[in-house]
């Protein structure tokens, strides 16, 4: 796992450099330090850092928290602010940033590992929610799909499957596996709720945990079914024969 960067935006020399001692003690790596505003969205921008460390009172002509402000709308950096200050003033602008974190000066170690470790976490689940988000606007817009794909949830994305991929469908209590002839998506779905979203023109339910591609079906001796390049032999269920031969080409 490689390891978390940060940038320290710090205008005492000697603080910096110990905050800079604790991160490289507990596993993380700093990729520069700053003791003004200015510089440090240089550095935000030409570093890219996981997380920025910075103090609310600094030098030059913005203060931390409208570096912070800065920040959020150039590059969505996650921030944590370190001050001595704990007055009501000072952490009703801080709040307006969102910040990741607020630590108190002086501070432990265990209070930089933790506060880091929380931000990066609560920012990576963030950028899931934006990704899913944005995913969904894309599938809505998108006018040219003819309704021949459909997205699947995979590792906490969506992934964009066409139908024609697709081989069988197959129910496992809660979930639903989709086959395609490389790779398995498990789902926490509903039969009912594949069959309203897949279709029923290419497709067909041949068992109350089955359905199949129509045009993959190799062979049928009921009570089974073979499907093209699958060895897995899938049952027919007797409610669902009838409709089966009637969908299938039979001379």
């Amino acid at each position: 796992m490689s390891k978390i960067n940060v940038l320290i935006v710090e205008d005492e020399a000697i603080v910096s450099k110990d905050i800079e001692q604790s991160l490289k003690k507990l596993g993380y790596n700093v990729v520069g330090s700053s003791a003004t505003g200015e510089s440090a969205l240089q550095l935000v921008h030409s570093e890219h850092p996981d997380i920025v460390l910075m103090d609310i009172m600094l030098k030059g002509k913005l203060n931390g928290i409208q570096t912070a402000e800065k920040i959020k709308k150039e590059h969505a950096t996650p921030i944590i602010f370190l001050t001595a200050y704990a007055d009501e003033a000072t952490l009703l602008k801080a709040k307006i940033t969102e910040p990741y974190g607020y630590i108190l000066k002086p501070f432990k170690e265990i209070d930089l590992h933790t506060n880091i470790e929380m931000a990066i976490y609560k920012h990576a689940k963030e950028q899931e929610v934006v990704q899913e988000r944005n995913l969904f606007f894309s599938v809505i817009e998108n006018k040219e799909s003819n309704n021949k794909s459909i997205f699947v949830k995979s590792n906490s994305k969506l992934i964009k499957l066409n139908k024609d991929e697709i081989f069988y469908i197959e129910a496992l209590k809660d979930y639903v596996i989709i086959h395609t002839p490389d790779t398995r998506y498990t789902i926490h779905s509903t039969m009912k709720d594949i069959e309203a979203k897949i279709g029923n023109d290419e497709f067909l339910r041949i068992h109350r945990s089955y359905i199949v591609r129509i045009d993959k079906i190799a062979t049928i001796e009921y009570p089974n079914l073979t499907l093209e390049n699958v060895e897995k032999t899938i049952p027919i269920g007797g409610s669902y024969r009838e409709e089966l031969y009637t969908k299938i080409n039979q001379v």
